[in-house]
C-alpha cells in the first residue's frame, strides 16, 4: 500500500512531454510510481479533470529575513512554489559582523523594499558567519525548501567594514578574503554567489549597493572561489554598461570554471543594452563554450501604487510630504477633503535631491499617465494603451492627475494603479513569446518576499498558467513547456536534480491544479510582518493541493499545518535506483 496516490490526473511531467492521464504514487518523500498505479493509497486524491505537475522552483526570491521566522513562506507558497532560492541581487544577512546588522537591514530595505522595522524585530541574528546563517535557517521547518546564495553586499561589508562606501576599492588582500568567505559559504551549502550592479538598487540612504562599482577582477576572483569548490551559480543584476564589458568577463568566468552565470534580462530604462542585444550576447558567449543563462520575467515588472504603499503619483507633492507621517485614518481624512485634494492635484512635484540618474523614473511615476493603468478585479497584466489612465482620463473629461486621484480613493482609499516600469516598453508582452523557446533563458524574477510595498510578482507561476497558457489572445505557450520552464529548467540551473520532474525517485513536490478555474485574485496590502510591517499580497483560486516532500501543505489555497520543507545544502541528486524503475 502506498502512502498517497493521486488518481486520474492530467500528468505534466516537467520534462516537456505530452500530458497524459494517469496516477502518481508517493511513499515517504519520494515519488514511487507514475502511470497506472494498481495498489491503493492510505490517502487518495481524485485529480480527475485536474493538472498534476511538479512543484514550482522559484530561483529569484528575497526571503532571507522572512525565512528565519516564517513557516508559511507566503506569498510564494500560495502559488504552487515548493522550492525557493534566495540571496539574489547581492543582498542578504550573512556574513554579518555584530556592528553591521543595521547597515545590512538598510541595504535590504532600500534595494528590496522590505520594511526595516520588520527585519529588525523578526531576525534573532544568532549567526555571524555564512555557515552559521545556514545553521540558523536549518532550525525552522517550512512549507517550502529554501536555498540561498552568498550575497556580495554582506561579504563586502564584512571584509571592508567602515571602508565600504560607493566607489570603495578593495585591496588584493580584501578580494582574497572575500573569495575565501564565498568559498566557505558554498562548501557549507550555498548554491552560489550574487551581486548587483544597477542604479535602481540603492540602500535606504540612497547609496549605490556595494557591487555596483566592483571591478571585473574582483568578481572573477570571487567566481574562481566557487570554481575551486566545483559547483555554484554566479547570479547578477546589472545595468550592463558597455564600458563594463559584462558579457566578456561573464563568458570568460564560465568557461574557466565550468559554472553557470545568470543575469536579469529585462527591458529596462537603466540598461544600456537593449534586451535583444542582451540575448544575442548571451548566445555568442555560449557558442564559445560558456554557460550564461538569462533570467526573464513573464510580465511587466511593475509598481503597484496606492496611498498606503511605498510609491504613488502624488508622493513628491509638498502637500503629501506634510501628511506622510500621519496615522492612516488622519491621512485618509485629509485625502477626502476637497480643498486638500485640489491642492495635491495642482501642486508641482518636488523631487528634492534625488540622484540625477533616476530622475526620469521619478518623473514618470509622478506624471506618466500613458504608462499607468487602473487595477481592478480580473485585471489583465497585459493592458492596452486604450486602458491607460491617460486614455480613460481623456474619455472622462479629466486630467490624468484627477483621474488617478479618484482611482486611488476607490474601495475606501485602497485603490491601486499598475505601473510596469520594466518589460513593457512595447505596450505588450509579444517580445517574451520567442524567449520561451530558448535554452539560454529561464523563467524567473518573481522577487518573492521583496518589494513589499510596491510589487507582488511572487504570483508569477500562476500568471504563467492563467495568462500565457490559457487566456492570452496574442500567442500562447503550451502547458508542457510552461511547466518544464518553471520546474525542470529552474531546478537544473541550480543543480537541484532531485526535483522538478514527475518520475520515480524524484522528490514528491507536486501541484494539483484546476486550470479551467485558475484565477489570480486582486492584490491587497497587509500589515502582518513583524512590527506591523506592510506587504502586498495576492492569492489565487484553482490550486486544489500542493504537496511538498510527500505531505499536503495546502488544500484549496489554505495551509494545512504541514511543514516538511527544510534547507537545501548544495546540489542535489535523484535516487537513481528508483528513477531507473
Amino acid at each position: 500500500m502506498h502512502e498517497l496516490v493521486i488518481r486520474n490526473g492530467t500528468i505534466v511531467d516537467g520534462l516537456g512531454g505530452e500530458p497524459f492521464i494517469g496516477d502518481v504514487a508517493i511513499d515517504g518523500d519520494l515519488i514511487s510510481r507514475v502511470g497506472n498505479v494498481e495498489g491503493e493509497g492510505r490517502e487518495e486524491i481524485d485529480a480527475s479533470g485536474m493538472i498534476v505537475a511538479p512543484g514550482f522552483v522559484d530561483i529569484h526570491t528575497h526571503y532571507d529575513g522572512q525565512a528565519t521566522w516564517d513557516q508559511e513562506m507566503a506569498p510564494s507558497s500560495w502559488h504552487g512554489v515548493t522550492t525557493v532560492v534566495m540571496g539574489n541581487c547581492g543582498v542578504g544577512f550573512a556574513p554579518a559582523a555584530p556592528d553591521r546588522h543595521d547597515w545590512l537591514i538598510g541595504l535590504m530595505e532600500g534595494v528590496e523594499d522590505i520594511p526595516g522595522t520588520a527585519l529588525a524585530e523578526g531576525m534573532d541574528w544568532d549567526w555571524e558567519s555564512f555557515p552559521e546563517y545556514l545553521d540558523a535557517l536549518e532550525k525552522l521547518p517550512r512549507t517550502v525548501d529554501v536555498a540561498t546564495h552568498v550575497p556580495h553586499g554582506a561579504v563586502r561589508a564584512y571584509v571592508l567594514g567602515d571602508r565600504e562606501r560607493p566607489g570603495a576599492v578593495p585591496t588584493e588582500e580584501d578580494i582574497a578574503r572575500m573569495a575565501d568567505i564565498v568559498e566557505e559559504g558554498v562548501r557549507a551549502g550555498a548554491l552560489g554567489f550574487s551581486t548587483s550592479r544597477t542604479i535602481l538598487h540603492r540602500s535606504v540612504d540612497g547609496e549605490l549597493v556595494p557591487g555596483t562599482t566592483a571591478t571585473a577582477e574582483e568578481l572573477i576572483e570571487i567566481g574562481r572561489a566557487m570554481g575551486r569548490v566545483g559547483h555554484g551559480v554566479f547570479e547578477m543584476a546589472s545595468d550592463l554598461k558597455r564600458e563594463w564589458n559584462e558579457f566578456d568577463w561573464m563568458g570568460d568566468l564560465s568557461r574557466e570554471t565550468g559554472l553557470p552565470v545568470t543575469f536579469a534580462a529585462l527591458q529596462s530604462i537603466a540598461k544600456e543594452l537593449p534586451l535583444e542585444e542582451q540575448i544575442e550576447r548571451t548566445a555568442e558567449e555560449n557558442a564559445r563554450g560558456a554557460n550564461i543563462v538569462a533570467q526573464i520575467a513573464l510580465r511587466g515588472n511593475g509598481i503597484i501604487m496606492g496611498w498606503q504603499g511605498t510609491v504613488h503619483p502624488f508622493l513628491f507633492k509638498p502637500g503629501w510630504k506634510e501628511i506622510a507621517e500621519l496615522p492612516w485614518e488622519e491621512k485618509r481624512a485629509k485625502l477626502e477633503d476637497g480643498a486638500f485634494k485640489r491642492r495635491l492635484i495642482d501642486e508641482e512635484s518636488d523631487y528634492g535631491e534625488a540622484p540625477p540618474d533616476i530622475m526620469p523614473l521619478l518623473m514618470v511615476v509622478a506624471n506618466g499617465w500613458a504608462m499607468q493603468f487602473e487595477m481592478m478585479d480580473g485585471f489583465d497584466y497585459e493592458p492596452t494603451a486604450g486602458e491607460s489612465i491617460a486614455a480613460r482620463a481623456e474619455a472622462a473629461g479629466m486630467t490624468g492627475a484627477e483621474y488617478a486621484y479618484e482611482l486611488l480613493m476607490r474601495d475606501e482609499a485602497r485603490g491601486f494603479i499598475y505601473f510596469p516600469i520594466l518589460n513593457y516598453a512595447d505596450g505588450n508582452l509579444d517580445f517574451l513569446l520567442p524567449l520561451q523557446q530558448r535554452d539560454d533563458t529561464v523563467n524567473s524574477l518573481s522577487d518573492g518576499g521583496a518589494h513589499c510595498g510596491t510589487i507582488c510578482d511572487a504570483a508569477s507561476p500562476t500568471f504563467m498558467l492563467e495568462h500565457w497558457v490559457r487566456d492570452r489572445a496574442r500567442g500562447r505557450i503550451t502547458l508542457q513547456n510552461a511547466i518544464k520552464r518553471q520546474c525542470h529548467d529552474t531546478a537544473r540551473l541550480y543543480g537541484l536534480n532531485d526535483r522538478g520532474v514527475l518520475a520515480p525517485g524524484y522528490l514528491a513536490d507536486i501541484n494539483i491544479i484546476d486550470l479551467a478555474n485558475l484565477k489570480l485574485e486582486k492584490p491587497w496590502l497587509a500589515f502582518d510582518l513583524p512590527a506591523g510591517g506592510k506587504r502586498l499580497l495576492q492569492k489565487a483560486r484553482g490550486y486544489v493541493a500542493t504537496i511538498k516532500s510527500g505531505r499536503v501543505t495546502f488544500r484549496n489555497g489554505e495551509m494545512t499545518g504541514e511543514t516538511p520543507g527544510g534547507l537545501i545544502r548544495g546540489p542535489q541528486t535523484v535516487e537513481t535506483a528508483l528513477a531507473a524503475e
